[in-house]
Formats: structure tokens, C-alpha cells, sequence
């Protein structure tokens, strides 16, 4: 498949995603979820959709659940909205991205401020 193929069926499944997660899976256990990135194998059977979960950790866990168990919703769903010869199989990978870029910025802000680590 051509790369560029294979980005705009990772773009649409992500916005699909985003979607169905915003206003049609009603899961009181999903929390504040952002869909940063979805990665598919060359021949689009396989995505990986990594998610970032803001929260305290039992939020973030009730929200991986949820998530979890939306998974065989939110597979049918893509199948019925996303046009192509197979629906992929999705995982979800925790995106770890945003608290490291906050861990950053704090160690950031304490150098600027001349703060040390004593």
C-alpha cells in the first residue's frame, strides 16, 4: 500500500474514534481521553490507537476499562463507517507523550526560576 494510503485511513480512524468516544460510547468510566495518534501496518489489518487519559491513577485506570471494553463497539463501528476491503483489528497503547512534555516543563520552570534539587 502507498504511504499515503495508509495515513489517511489512520487519520480517518482517528477521527472516527474520536468521535464515537465523545458523544456515542456511554461508559460512565471514560474520562477526558485524547486520541494522539493512530498507527496501521502497511496492509491496514492492524491499528494501534494510542490514547492519553488525563486523571489520578484510579481515573485513568476506570478509563482504560472503558475503553477496553468499548473496543468490539468501536471495531463494528469503523467496519460500517470507514471504506475498506478488511476492518482492521484495533489495539489501544497508552500515550505517554503528554506527561513526559509536563515533567519537561516543570524541570524547565525550575531551572529558569535557579531552583535545585537538593
Amino acid at each position: 500500500m502507498s504511504e499515503l494510503r495508509v495515513a489517511k485511513a489512520s487519520e480517518l480512524i482517528k477521527q472516527e474514534i474520536s468521535q464515537m468516544l465523545l458523544y456515542e460510547v456511554k461508559d460512565p468510566r471514560i474520562g477526558f481521553v485524547t486520541i494522539t495518534d493512530v498507527t496501521m501496518t502497511k496492509d491496514l489489518r492492524e491499528a494501534t490507537v494510542y490514547v492519553s487519559i488525563m486523571g489520578k491513577d484510579k481515573e485513568i485506570e476506570d478509563t482504560w476499562e472503558g475503553i477496553q471494553s468499548a473496543l468490539p463497539y468501536l471495531r463494528r463501528e469503523i467496519g460500517k463507517r470507514v471504506r475498506l476491503r478488511f476492518t482492521p483489528s484495533i489495539s489501544f497503547a497508552l500515550d505517554k507523550s503528554i506527561d513526559y512534555s509536563e515533567h519537561i516543563q516543570k524541570l524547565l520552570l525550575k531551572v529558569e526560576r535557579g531552583e535545585t534539587n537538593d
